[in-house]
């Protein structure tokens, strides 16, 4: 592809460091623009150039990464006055890196897709350190041709690039990533309470699981980083946000005609600990609400 301009708007825990490993890596000018001044200060100081809002920066990019926080801010965005659609451009290509709801995906495709410009859903996973190091997962939904153009570009921020079919796959793959994720830091959570009542040591059970067929990136991560030394910081993936993606899950198990009781339990925890004062926090804080 020619080597235009790359736009990235949303530049939060997430979205600063993939903007960095971006303009780093790419060799191309990398425009942003976020409402908070803070990350765009510290980002200039690695040559990426801000631009007064999403629109400004939409319509001097030939790419256009966007990281947003939730499916409901991806949509003001992009019908905002000073947004996306209204200056998106035949050949332009969107990349989506949140977590959105498939259907919101899929109607937002079709509508750039009438101005000529393309949509990818292009979804993040693992944690704020694989962001700063350039080491996440990309889930991509899309067409295969759009994909390959903008393949290298998320190689600046990720190792692991897959594409999973159509519009939207990339969603859905991310989405049950996260069910299953926020299924299993649930599991350590009671066997953590189970092991204290019987006498053992958190530390030593998890350690022990990781050499066994219990091992998991959330026991490794989730559990030993965070469960057994009880750190659950703010600026991290949240109660509250973890709770969004989960009734994406939900959203879809309800469409596909599953129960998915298990990611229901999971969903009444996270409502819990939010109404105890705990919504902001790592989301797996949820393990001091099952047991000691």
């Amino acid at each position: 592809m020619t080597q235009g301009a790359v736009g990235f708007v949303g530049l939060g825990v997430m979205g600063e460091p993939m903007c960095r490993n971006l303009k780093a890596k790419c060799g191309r000018r990398v425009l942003a623009h976020d409402i908070d001044p803070a990350p765009l200060a510290r980002l200039a100081a690695h040559g990426v150039e801000e631009l007064a809002d999403a629109a400004a920066v939409c319509a001097a990019s030939e790419v256009v990464f966007v990281s947003m926080p939730s499916g409901k801010v991806l949509d003001e965005l992009v019908h905002a006055a000073s947004g996306l659609l209204a200056p998106a451009h035949a050949g332009q290509v969107f990349v989506d890196l949140g977590t959105s709801p498939v259907k919101l995906t899929r109607a937002l495709g079709a509508e750039f897709a009438a101005r000529g410009a393309h949509w990818l859903d292009a979804p993040v996973a693992r944690t704020r350190a694989a962001a700063e190091a350039g080491t996440l997962s990309v889930m991509v939904g899309g067409e295969a041709e759009v994909f390959a153009r903008v393949k290298p570009l998320l190689g600046c921020f990720a190792t692991e690039i897959t594409h999973c079919g159509t519009l939207g796959a990339g969603q859905v793959v991310k989405i049950l990533n996260n069910m299953v994720l926020f299924e299993t830091v649930a599991a350590l959570s009671e066997a953590r309470a189970i092991a204290a009542r019987a006498g053992v040591d958190a530390r030593l059970l998890f350690e022990t699981l990781a050499k066994g067929s219990a091992d998991s990136f959330a026991l490794r991560n989730h559990g030993l980083k965070a469960i057994v030394p009880a750190e659950f910081p703010l600026r991290a993936f949240s109660v509250e946000y973890a709770l969004k993606d989960l009734e994406y899950a939900l959203e879809l198990a309800t469409d596909g005609g599953v129960e998915a009781g298990g990611a229901r339990r999971v969903e009444k925890i996270f409502h819990d600990a939010i109404e105890r004062g705990l919504g902001a926090r790592y989301h797996p804080v949820i393990s001091t609400l099952l047991g000691s």
